[in-house]
């Protein structure tokens, strides 16, 4: 099977731009993407209808099916009780990872509306995590068949000992940045503007 784009990218440029900038001696000790994490909430009081569709969306976006995740407490307040379904994930590792984000960033995040680029904080161990409130701007879904708006979390682990690397580990491979310091952690989509639904 033939490598991904993304992956063909890392290996052919990506790679000596990393080696060369921080002065990595080893092709091992350069820093790479291990996994993502696909996280998609919703709320405990869903019916079974919707915890299918939110599963089939989030495996026609992710390529794999994900496994829906159960409430490990009851919490009356609000309306929750233990084994309850109240979201959904999904790993990617491999090829399958380097598809997805490729499609991510070429594909889906230019399709918001009035995008100017992505947050450029990470979590201080060279991981990043981006917030997506309308699954629609993925290509593999349809605007016109989806019955609701799913938000989602896309947490992205790299191997990266510290953010800078990491930082420029995605700027290679061409994740679109905000240049201005003001960024706020949700992106805009092009019909719900709300936060993502943990």
């Amino acid at each position: 099977m033939e490598n991904p784009i993304l992956k063909k990218q890392y290996t052919e440029q990506v790679i000596p731009e990393l080696k060369k900038k921080f002065d990595f001696n080893n092709i091992h000790t350069v820093p790479s993407i291990t996994k993502v994490v696909i996280n998609s909430g919703f709320s405990a009081t869903s019916d079974k209808n919707h915890v299918a569709y939110v599963n089939e969306e989030i495996a026609k976006i992710s390529g794999q099916k994900p496994v829906t995740t159960k409430a490990k407490l009851s919490i009356s307040n609000f309306k929750l009780r233990e084994g309850q379904p109240i979201g959904c994930k999904v790993t990617l590792r491999g090829n399958v990872m380097y598809d997805f984000l490729a499609r991510l960033i070429h594909i889906a995040l230019p399709c918001i509306r009035d995008f100017r680029g992505v947050p450029s904080k990470f979590d201080g161990q060279g991981n990043y995590t981006l917030g997506i409130s309308d699954h629609s701007i993925f290509p593999e879904v349809s605007a016109e068949g989806s019955t609701a708006t799913i938000g989602m979390d896309i947490c992205i682990n790299t191997s990266a000992k510290n953010d800078a690397v990491a930082k420029e580990l995605f700027a290679l491979l061409g994740m679109p940045f905000r240049k201005s310091s003001s960024e706020s952690e949700e992106v805009e989509t092009p019909k719900n503007d709300t936060p993502v639904e943990v």
